[in-house]
């Protein structure tokens, strides 16, 4: 086996640079189709590289297989960068279609750092929450970049394919993943304005209240929106204003409901965010639709749970510690992690989702206790005990020349996983007191749970 990068998760104790080091280390066997990822706990400093070669003499899950496509073989470039982003220099000049008519080197900003959270090597395991979120805001930056020329809120057909085709060569330039809209399930289309029947930056602002809009989206307050909403509101609003305004205008239909309808309030939203684009400076604007997307991705458990047959019946008369119910238990969960990285806040609906259809097929033992289930088993990891949950805040991908790409993991590290107290999910609230996650670590309890850093280099 030849080593082709490491994934490299760091530990930090208070009143201590760095005490302990977790290693994920990413193996390529020319003989085998997939990439084993394992993970060894290290309490000393490493010497040399090769100690990252022993694999883990016991663990909970079996290493995740990643295909070898995920990982690049690029050279670093030869300048040195800084510890962190922004700079992310290109690896090469990207061929553009010549026919989109935007000046790209204007949002050189943004288009790095969605090159940098949509990652080659990363961008599959954080779609959900980092790649796609970024990815949708970039469109909705471009789209009012657009209209500070046209005049127009959204791109035409023809138009729209181009400068799509030419943004995702420009990414793929700067180590983004070419697949993006496969990943994140987009196409040009999204440039466009759909359905909405208003597109004309003046006729937009004659329908709606800009400064209301302006007012409520300008400055998004991170810990209130996604609870007590404010920008999303007025989204909305002006969403309806121009949907159904020009539908009033323009005939007599009926507008209430069916599905054309909803399509146009939806494409009339993408409206909404092309002004406010234009409106914005570009890293306020990113801002703000980063963080009205944490507050919709962390509204819904994004890991695909297949119907738990093998676990329902090992565990459906267990009322004590069982030895063959808690291994479907970590069975199932090893699958699971295999997914993607998740966020603490998707990992309490994940837990509860998983509880309820347990419970539903008859398991009504609180397994998670039994068997000590935490929240960070739902998210990607290589071992049970070293698992990842990202904040329910916008995080990205990171990096640079030494340590490469790399992410912040939020651990309140061993929190248990809520166990339903019905079947049902329609109570289930992460804005009430009761479900709000604990308190981040302060320095004098970091040494227990804390911040971890994980780093993928890439040789």
């Amino acid at each position: 086996m030849n080593c082709q990068g490491c994934l490299m998760l760091g530990y930090l104790n208070a009143g201590s640079l760095c005490h302990r080091f977790i290693f994920l280390t990413i193996w390529l066997s020319s003989f085998q189709d997939g990439v084993a990822v394992e993970m060894t706990p290290k309490v000393t400093h490493i010497s040399s590289f090769s100690e990252l070669a022993d694999p883990p003499s016991s663990g909970l899950f079996q290493p995740i297989e990643i295909s070898p496509a995920v990982i690049p073989h690029y050279p670093f470039p030869g300048d040195s960068l800084p510890p962190l982003y922004p700079i992310f220099p290109p690896t090469y000049n990207p061929v553009l279609t010549g026919k989109c008519l935007v000046n790209f080197s204007a949002l050189s900003d943004i288009m790095d750092k969605t090159a940098s959270d949509c990652s080659q090597p990363l961008a599959a395991f954080v779609g959900n929450v980092i790649c796609c979120p970024q990815f949708s805001s970039l469109l909705h930056v471009f789209r009012g970049y657009y209209s500070t020329t046209s005049g127009k809120l959204g791109l035409p057909n023809a138009t729209a394919d181009d400068c799509f085709s030419d943004i995702i060569s420009v990414l793929a330039s700067r180590r983004g993943n070419g697949s993006i809209p496969g990943i994140c399930s987009v196409k040009p289309s999204n440039l466009t304005v759909g359905s909405c029947p208003v597109n004309d930056v003046t006729t937009f602002e004659k329908m709606v209240n800009t400064s209301k809009l302006l007012e409520a989206c300008s400055s998004i307050d991170p810990l209130k929106e996604c609870c007590r909403p404010i920008c999303q509101p007025a989204v909305m609003e002006a969403a309806l204003q121009i949907s159904v305004g020009e539908a009033v205008v323009s005939s007599n239909k009926n507008i209430v409901g069916g599905p054309s309808r909803m399509d146009a309030l939806n494409d009339c939203k993408q409206v909404v965010y092309s002004w406010i684009s234009r409106k914005l400076p570009i890293d306020a604007a990113n801002t703000a639709f980063r963080l009205l997307s944490s507050c919709k991705v962390n509204k819904v458990c994004p890991l695909d749970l297949q119907h738990p047959d093998e676990v329902t019946k090992a565990c459906r008369n267990v009322a004590a510690p069982s030895p063959s119910c808690c291994s479907s238990v970590n069975a199932y969960i090893a699958g699971i992690q295999k997914q993607m990285l998740i966020t603490n806040r998707q990992a309490i609906l994940c837990a509860t989702l998983f509880g309820s259809i347990l419970q539903k097929g008859g398991v009504m033992t609180n397994i998670y206790e039994l068997c000590d289930v935490d929240l960070k088993d739902f998210s990607l990891q290589a071992y049970g005990q070293e698992g990842c949950l990202l904040r329910s805040l916008p995080a990205d991908v990171v990096y640079d020349k030494s340590a490469g790409f790399s992410f912040t993991c939020d651990l309140n590290d061993n929190i248990a996983a809520p166990w339903p107290s019905s079947s049902s999910m329609t109570s289930l609230s992460l804005c009430a007191p009761e479900m709000s996650l604990p308190a981040l670590p302060t320095s004098e309890t970091l040494g227990s749970s804390g911040m971890y850093h994980s780093l993928l280099q890439l040789n």
